[in-house]
């Protein structure tokens, strides 16, 4: 029975709704400017990490019932093959692509394994325009130090009252 609840409580708090904006959350992007990056390249273990904030951050906006997060699928060869962050607005295009409202961009730069910092960027897919920057520094370059650090964005940032996404 409390399995039945629970389903039911998910349930309603993933339902989509018609005023609700649609977001495309694309997968993060790291900028390593450390002399580890520089010598080693790309480490899978910072891709997966990568992968997993966007998750985390889609994850929480759906369960939020503020947004409907869009499948970025069809678009997602061309946005892993762009610097989203400087390709003059193709994630805005991708975004309206997939015909959303808000286009959902992440960068982490790593300066060392012990100084990183998490990026969240909302752009208004229909006008191109920033709607905010949400910024963390995070010490430790660990999936809990990731995760963490995504959690704070989420619940202090991202969904916070008066503050981030509309």
């Amino acid at each position: 029975m409390k399995l039945l609840v629970a389903l039911v409580a998910l349930m309603m708090t993933t339902s989509v709704r018609a005023d609700q904006p649609r977001v495309a959350v694309f997968d993060f992007e790291l900028l390593d400017t450390s002399l580890q990056g520089e010598l080693e390249g790309l480490r899978k273990d910072e891709q997966a990490r990568l992968t997993q904030a966007a998750l985390q951050l889609r994850e929480a906006l759906a369960s939020s019932g503020r947004f409907q997060v869009l499948d970025i699928g069809p678009v997602a060869d061309a946005a892993h093959n762009s610097n989203l962050q400087a390709c003059g607005g193709c994630d805005v295009k991708l975004a309206e692509k997939l015909g959303a409202d808000i286009a959902v961009t992440g960068v982490v730069q790593k300066i060392s394994n012990l100084i990183i910092n998490m990026n969240i960027y909302l752009r208004d897919a229909h006008s191109g325009k920033l709607m905010t920057v949400m910024s963390a520094d995070m010490r430790g370059n660990t999936d809990e130090s990731w995760t963490r650090t995504m959690n704070w964005l989420i619940h202090n940032r991202v969904l916070a009252p008066n503050y981030g996404a509309p």
